[in-house]
């Protein structure tokens, strides 16, 4: 049965929820509004499913990709409403021009972000873009397994944590599914997203949400937030949230001991920025986005000879030394305590306080050990 003594150790992928045979262990928010699994002792039959699925309990070896690219989506309008390079918008489509299934995240209703799936092109919309708060994954699983069983093409996408969930729970693989991987800084709360929200408009009457808008520039984007008019537009540097996100402060404690990254997740095609590509690649940098590309499997070296993108092969080492987000987890901050226990006591006005932090030292440092790398 699956006990949570350490938080440290539950990413919230909710493989072990999916996998109950007797669909005993629920999912509840916990003070700082992730979600653990509870186990209802009284019907566990004790099949040790939960423990079997769980990435936390069963992590794969690292490993490194087959080839990497710098890639860029030819359609400059689909590329300005994604996180990058727009390389998961031209994989889904081709996932659904043959008949198949798209998985992703999305804003709901309450504009809370949910996984879902897609069968239509139009429905590829919605999972554009980035979503600075951790998912909620739902039956996910379960949906995805029914439509491999059918033999459906499925295309899944998720966070690391999610695709090495995915993996686990499904416990064979499918010829039918391909994963792709979208690597991330660490999931914030989405307590302190839906707070945020409501302080912005207690009626919640948004037409629209960019938590990365790149009309500016990609890698100094804005977070935009328009109702009738906008409501918050501002760089992400600058904004409240995305300061607790980028400090460390409103991060699940999982996140500071990825069990899925650099490899461990076994997807078939890691997504993330190519941050660095200027000094890289500069040609395939025009600071609209450009993403960094692994293929980690033949099915990812398959999927990437059908689409029409444009890509240079790159350098993995070098690009890492700008991208570390794709090998080492997060530092926890020292501060994340405090801020917490001021976010219990003040909610959200705690966000007040938080600085803009400069990384422009960071940014020098970086940049001299790669020059010193070549």
């Amino acid at each position: 049965m699956i006990e949570i003594v350490d938080k440290h150790n539950c990413c919230g992928c909710s493989a072990c929820v999916q996998v109950c045979p007797k669909r005993c262990i629920s999912f509840n928010e916990d003070e700082e509004g992730f979600r653990y699994p509870l186990a209802d002792k009284e019907l566990c039959i004790d099949c040790h499913l939960c423990e079997t699925v769980c990435p936390c309990l069963n992590q794969n070896e690292t490993r490194k990709p087959l080839i990497v690219y710098a890639a860029i989506n030819p359609d400059e309008e689909i590329r300005k409403k994604s996180s990058s390079g727009g390389v998961f918008s031209m994989i889904a489509e081709v996932v659904i021009g043959e008949g198949g299934v798209v998985f992703g995240a999305r804003f709901d209703d309450h504009w809370e972000v949910v996984h879902d799936y897609t069968e239509t092109k139009d429905g590829l919309v919605a999972f554009r873009g980035s979503k600075y708060v951790q998912s909620r994954i739902g039956d996910s699983y379960i949906k995805t397994r029914d439509f491999l069983k059918l033999d459906r093409q499925v295309l899944f996408s998720g966070t690391s944590c999610q695709i090495a969930g995915l993996k686990q729970f499904l416990r064979k693989d499918y010829d039918n599914l391909i994963t792709v991987e979208v690597v991330c800084h660490g999931v914030p709360s989405p307590k302190i997203w839906r707070d945020y929200i409501s302080s912005i408009s207690a009626t919640l009457d948004f037409s629209h949400i960019s938590m990365k808008d790149k009309s500016r520039s990609w890698r100094r984007y804005n977070i935009n937030i328009r109702g009738i008019k906008d409501i918050v537009n501002e760089r992400a540097s600058q904004n409240k949230y995305m300061l607790a996100f980028k400090n460390n402060l409103s991060i699940r404690q999982s996140c500071f001991n990825c069990p899925a990254k650099a490899g461990k997740s076994n997807s078939d095609i890691t997504l993330a920025d190519y941050w660095g590509i200027e000094h890289i690649d500069p040609n395939m940098d025009d600071d609209m986005g450009t993403s960094f590309v692994c293929v980690n499997t033949e099915k990812g070296l398959d999927m990437m000879q059908v689409i029409s993108v444009r890509k240079d092969q790159t350098d993995y080492d070098a690009s890492v030394v700008y991208n570390s987000c794709m090998i080492t987890s997060t530092t926890e901050s020292i501060q994340r305590d405090a801020f917490w226990k001021s976010y219990h006591e003040n909610g959200i006005l705690s966000l007040q306080s938080l600085k803009p932090v400069s990384n422009n030292f960071l940014v020098r440092i970086i940049k001299r050990l790669f020059l010193f790398m070549k």
